[in-house]
C-alpha cells in the first residue's frame, strides 16, 4: 500500500516561497529550509528531488498566485487599461510588511542566475515572457475596440510596461523609497490610461 506523505504540500511550499522570495536562491542553505519547513534534508530530498526543483515549484506558485492578482483586478475594472492601471497602483501600496520582499521575486531569480543556467534561468524567462505576452493581449484587445490608437505597437507596449514594473519592484527594495513608490506607480499608470483615444467599443475582457 503507498505510504501517504505526512505533510501538507501547499503550506511547504508556501513557507518555502516565503523564504527563497526573502532571501534568494543562492543565500539560502539547506539548514534555512529545515527550518523553515520543519522537515530534515532526507525528507526535503525525498519530496522535492533537489533544492533547485524545490525552488521552481516555489516560482510556479508565485506566477500562479501573481496571475490570480492580476486576473482579478482585471475583471473588476472598467476597460482594459483602467485593469492595466490598476494592476500597476496596487504593486505601488504593496506594504513592506506584508511581503517577504517588494522586489519581484523574478526578476531577483533573474539577477541571481546565470545566462547558462539550464534550468532556473530558462523557467524565469519563460514566466517573464508570458506576462509580457499577457501584457500585449490585453493592448491588443484594447486596440481593436479602439481604445487605444490604431497605431499602436501592443509588444512595444508591453515591453515597456514590463520593464516599467520591474524597475519600480526592484527600486521598492531600497530602504528609503517610502511613499514615493507609490507615486511612480501612480505616475506609471496614468501614463496607461493617457493611451485612451474614447470611450471602449466593447465590454472588457480577460486576455486569451
Amino acid at each position: 500500500m503507498a505510504r501517504h506523505a505526512s505533510y501538507d504540500r501547499d503550506a511547504v511550499l508556501k513557507r518555502a516561497l516565503e523564504l527563497f522570495w526573502a532571501k534568494g536562491y543562492h543565500a539560502t542553505s539547506l539548514k534555512d529550509l529545515e527550518v523553515a519547513l520543519d522537515m530534515r534534508p532526507g525528507s526535503i530530498y525525498a519530496a522535492f528531488g533537489s533544492k533547485e526543483a524545490l525552488y521552481g515549484e516555489t516560482l510556479r506558485l508565485y506566477a500562479q498566485m501573481s496571475q490570480t492578482q492580476f486576473e482579478e483586478l482585471l475583471a473588476k475594472a472598467p476597460t482594459r487599461l483602467a485593469g492595466l492601471a490598476a494592476h500597476v497602483r496596487a504593486l505601488g501600496c504593496v506594504a513592506p510588511e506584508s511581503v517577504p520582499s517588494r522586489a519581484c521575486m523574478l526578476v531577483k531569480t533573474l539577477l541571481e542566475t546565470p545566462d547558462d543556467d539550464p534550468v532556473l534561468r530558462q523557467l524565469t524567462e519563460d514566466m517573464m515572457r508570458k506576462v509580457e505576452i499577457a501584457f500585449a493581449n490585453i493592448y491588443r484587445a484594447a486596440r481593436d475596440a479602439g481604445e487605444i490608437p490604431e497605431t499602436a505597437d501592443p509588444e512595444r507596449l508591453a515591453s515597456r510596461l514590463q520593464i516599467e514594473i520591474f524597475g519600480l519592484r526592484a527600486y521598492a527594495q531600497r530602504t528609503d523609497s517610502g511613499a514615493r513608490v507609490a507615486a511612480l506607480a501612480d505616475d506609471i499608470a496614468r501614463d496607461i490610461e493617457a493611451l485612451a483615444i474614447s470611450e471602449p467599443t466593447t465590454a472588457n475582457a480577460p486576455a486569451q
